[in-house]
């Protein structure tokens, strides 16, 4: 058997990947090891979706393939979604990769590196090695995207839409939750999407009700959830109590219009300020997540001002902003008036600028309250963690003061008594 080390970049529904695939490895009677010097194999389960997260991926190759001629390792493999959008061409261009797999093949590891014969396939209901604390998983309830937006690559990598079946997910959910995980947060390309390809309607709602009735499971959390598929019935199910945490991520792109067409981007403005003037009429305390891209092909000075008094009129808690990147075999990137590269780099700054003062106000508002916090760990003599309103690897932090010998996985109740841009300070209410 090999001792094998994994490097995993990218997204959360990539890191669930990895941690399939270390659960088959390791079922197979492989090791796993964090140290690449160490490692026999190792394996780069890469991204591909945008130029920066390609390069990312790049450099990782050329790193691990330095532990050839200086470490244990005798063979390199190379998974994911860049290898499965550029196989030809990496295999062309760095023959230091012995094995190169697609986002389905993970199954064949066992085979190609030796291996118990009867190791489980990779999927929904084979057996997971968590790489996020053991208190916390990702349940990726979709793979794939049925949404055609001009600028993005993952159909082409990832294809159709394709829902993991409910019962599935129900068990794979119980099996977590067996081993000590108390948040699920679900994700997927477009969650609220769940279910139309397998059931013909969209399912969340009833997932959700399912996963609610794991004892064990504290918190609910979702992701990724497509604007025109949003419905005040959607908001009434995340806001109805029990497990289910009062936080909304809805990634908008853009706020105008003319911008959401050429996107291609289902609904439009009208539809997302009702989501946004319902949320503020029956649940203002709820977590208002969103992302936006600047500098889309044709937007002008006039369309990226509209998106900022958009976002003073219309406030989100939090704004993840990432500039257009011109993606071969999308439509988007040959698309007329494509924006100058320093342009998209001066709106970036100047929307994240208008953005943190909305993030200080909205955490200001936080100020008294009463919240639990699930402790993370400790920095700087207090612990640390996150409430309902912050969800793990993309928000800020809870900080408790005077607090640091709480235990990590622990549900606590915290005043908060004071907001940061990002963060929360708060002391713990005995």
């Amino acid at each position: 058997m090999s001792t094998v080390g994994v490097i995993s970049l990218g997204c959360s529904k990539n890191q669930v990947d990895t941690e399939r695939m270390l659960g088959i490895l390791t079922a197979a009677g492989h090791e796993i090891t964090n140290q690449p010097s160490e490692a026999d194999v190792l394996i780069v389960n890469t991204c591909g979706f945008i130029e920066s997260a390609k390069q990312e991926s790049i450099n990782a190759i050329l790193e691990m393939a330095q532990y050839k001629q200086g470490g244990k390792c005798a063979r390199l493999v190379v998974t994911g979604c860049l290898s499965e959008r550029y196989r030809d061409e990496l295999k062309d261009a760095m023959p230091e990769i012995d094995i190169l797999l697609g986002v389905r093949e993970y199954e064949t590891l066992p085979r190609l590196l030796g291996g118990k014969s009867d190791a489980p396939h990779c999927g929904p209901k084979s057996a997971r090695v968590l790489t996020t604390p053991r208190y916390s998983a990702y349940l990726r309830i979709a793979d794939g995207c049925n949404n055609r937006c001009t600028y993005c690559a993952i159909p082409l990598i990832r294809g159709n839409l394709v829902s993991e079946p409910l019962d599935d997910l129900v068990e794979e959910a119980k099996r977590l939750a067996d081993n000590g995980v108390t948040e699920l947060t679900l994700i997927a390309q477009d969650t609220s999407g769940y279910g139309m390809d397998r059931y013909g309607k969209p399912m969340l709602g009833a997932l959700l009700d399912r996963l609610e009735q794991i004892d064990q499971i504290h918190w609910l959390r979702v992701l990724y959830t497509y604007p025109d598929t949003v419905t005040p019935e959607l908001i009434d199910r995340f806001r109805a109590g029990g497990k289910i945490v009062p936080y909304l991520d809805m990634p908008l792109q853009h706020t105008e219009d003319e911008m959401l067409v050429r996107m291609h981007r289902r609904g439009d403005q009208a539809h997302i300020k009702r989501v946004l003037d319902y949320v503020a009429k029956v649940a203002p305390d709820f977590m208002l997540r969103t992302t936006l891209m600047v500098g889309f092909p044709g937007e002008t000075e006039a369309h990226f001002s509209a998106m900022l008094q958009f976002i003073k009129d219309h406030p989100f808690d939090r704004i993840g902003a990432f500039t257009f990147s011109p993606e071969e075999g999308t439509a988007a990137a040959n698309l007329p008036d494509q924006v100058p590269e320093e342009v998209k780099q001066e709106r970036l700054a100047r929307l994240m600028e208008t953005q943190q003062p909305i993030s200080r106000m909205r955490n200001e508002r936080r100020v008294g309250q009463i919240v639990e916090v699930l402790v993370e760990g400790t920095q700087d003599g207090r612990s640390y963690g996150r409430s309902y309103a912050e969800a793990p690897d993309v928000d800020g932090k809870v900080y408790i003061e005077r607090a640091a010998d709480l235990l990590p996985g622990s549900y606590v109740p915290v005043r908060m008594i004071r907001a940061e841009e990002y963060d929360m300070i708060g002391e713990q209410v005995t």
